[in-house]
């Protein structure tokens, strides 16, 4: 399986309503469709997308669906909440572990500590910028990943040409 793990993009400091509410700005928005277009044009095509529940992640999740050429609904889920753990993520990778290729939106710091955990490496720094959009290939989906990092994208390398 293809996993895509994509941070949210830029969003506001504050939001009516508390964190969950906060909203991608403008900014967010174009630096992750220009993460996304490269995607695209790597060939990244979902079976599956999941979202935490919070509003930038879905709406990150929705972008992603756009340029992705993703016409199926978005499922939300817990496991990707900004405290949830690399372990509860990774049951939920489990549970469609009939996907070909599975994108979730979410936040730090699970993103970083998720591309660590399923690398095998729980100990591993990684920096998830926002917007970035990590591929990790898994073959096998035993009680512990051993995944395989095939590239990390930035916005910034996606600004280039």
């Amino acid at each position: 399986m293809e996993i895509y793990l994509l941070r949210h993009g830029i969003a506001e400091d504050h939001a009516d309503g508390g964190d969950a509410q906060r909203a991608l700005t403008d900014e967010g928005r174009k630096k992750l469709r220009r993460v996304l277009e490269r995607a695209e044009k790597a060939g990244v095509s979902p079976s599956l997308i999941l979202s935490s529940p919070y509003k930038r992640a879905l709406q990150t999740a929705q972008l992603a669906a756009e340029a992705l050429h993703y016409d199926k609904r978005i499922e939300q889920t817990k496991a990707l909440l900004p405290e949830a753990s690399p372990e509860a993520l990774w049951e939920e990778i489990r549970a469609h572990r009939q996907e070909a290729a599975l994108l979730a939106a979410s936040h730090e710091p699970l993103m970083s500590a998720a591309v660590a955990w399923l690398l095998g490496s729980a100990a591993m720094q990684v920096d998830m910028k926002k917007g970035a959009l990590a591929r990790i290939d898994v073959e096998h989906f035993g009680p512990k990943p051993q995944g395989v990092l095939r590239w990390l994208l930035i916005p910034r390398l996606a600004a280039g040409d």
